[in-house]
């Protein structure tokens, strides 16, 4: 059996790239190949990150040494994870071990294009050191071959879990006019934006309530919370939290919107695991979301920052319940079509074929 060594975060870590490599764990990955897992960064403050960095360099040292993988899967993004796994690139390249980088990236433009010389240069030359880089959307491709050749990356999308009976409920039950979002709290999700949402659509429903699960730098959520004081809409938005496992399971289920006015993005795992669960996306045209979200089919993708046309949507899901149950069940049709966890691990196991034959 071939063995291969996959490069992961702490199973605690929050965000999406977690999300992924969580159903990677027990899945058919583990029965095709001898699956050996680094864990290469936490949570936490500089010292406990550092010294986790640390013990997985160790260790992806010994799997080299001692259980010789024949292929390296990192998972990897811009900004300072990039510089984290250069070690480990180059480590696998000095032993000739096969490397994918699957790359989970959202600012293009600060990471590459708007990069100094000296930083384009030390980017070509880690990424020159893999075998094939995952992009995870099409868009993604085209953006990646500025760096790399086009025969060097694959796409393959991110995945959905379907949630059956929570579709049934949905369709059986009426709105609650609970709103969720789930994910970092700052500007590049376009958190800032989420107050003068929650107004606008409060005058027209003043029950609304927005979920906003996650977490952000003090000063993000900070700012975050004055925004909403200035705004009056205090007694409509909830802060529960990053959230996970059961109590994610129940959010989810409960709410009647997923709401990301992002600003940049890959293929954000939060939207494909709220289309799992039927709900309506309400989202902006960025990355790979206009893939996955269709206005006037299963939601609103709409420009970044453009809170008039967020409140329209929302406003229209919550008030039309025959436009709210259509896009639900094609949110759900969706994503059970293309994004199932099946075709995810065959194109992954597809590429580890390739290599390693």
């Amino acid at each position: 059996m071939k063995k291969v060594c996959m490069i992961v975060q702490d199973k605690l870590v929050k965000g999406g790239i977690a999300s992924v490599i969580s159903g990677y764990y027990g899945s058919r990955l583990e029965k095709d190949y001898k699956m050996i897992y680094v864990e290469s960064y936490k949570d936490g403050g500089k010292v406990e990150k550092l010294v986790k960095g640390i013990l997985g360099y160790l260790h992806f040292a010994k799997v080299l040494l001692i259980d010789k993988p024949d292929l390296v899967h990192i998972h990897s993004s811009f900004g300072p994870s990039f510089y984290r796994k250069i070690p480990f690139i180059y480590m696998a390249s000095w032993f000739n071990k096969p490397v994918i980088n699957h790359i989970h990236g959202a600012d293009f433009d600060e990471f590459y294009l708007n990069a100094s010389k000296k930083k384009k240069c030390l980017i070509h030359k880690v990424y020159s050191k893999c075998a094939k880089i995952i992009a995870l959307s099409d868009e993604w491709k085209e953006h990646l071959s500025k760096i790399v050749p086009d025969n060097k990356i694959v796409v393959i999308e991110n995945y959905s879990t379907l949630v059956n009976d929570a579709l049934y409920d949905r369709l059986e039950r009426n709105c609650n006019n609970t709103i969720l979002f789930l994910g970092e709290l700052g500007k590049r999700k376009g958190c800032y934006d989420i107050p003068a949402v929650v107004k606008s659509v409060k005058k027209i429903i003043p029950d609304v309530q927005f979920i906003l699960c996650g977490a952000g730098s003090d000063e993000d959520e900070k700012a975050i919370k004055e925004l909403i004081k200035r705004q009056d809409v205090v007694e409509n938005c909830k802060f529960p939290g990053w959230v996970r496992g059961d109590k994610k399971d129940n959010i989810l289920r409960q709410a009647d919107i997923f709401f990301l006015p992002s600003y940049n993005e890959g293929m954000p795992m939060s939207i494909l695991d709220a289309m799992g669960y039927g709900l309506p996306i309400v989202s902006t045209n960025v990355g790979g979301i206009p893939k996955i979200v269709e206005k006037g089919y299963n939601g609103y993708c709409e420009t970044p920052g453009d809170v008039a046309a967020f409140a329209a949507g929302i406003i229209e899901l919550l008030t039309d319940d025959y436009i709210y149950k259509k896009y639900a069940k094609n949110s759900f049709a969706l994503v059970k079509e293309k994004y199932s966890f099946s075709k995810h691990i065959e194109l992954i196991e597809r590429l580890y074929t390739s290599l390693l034959q």
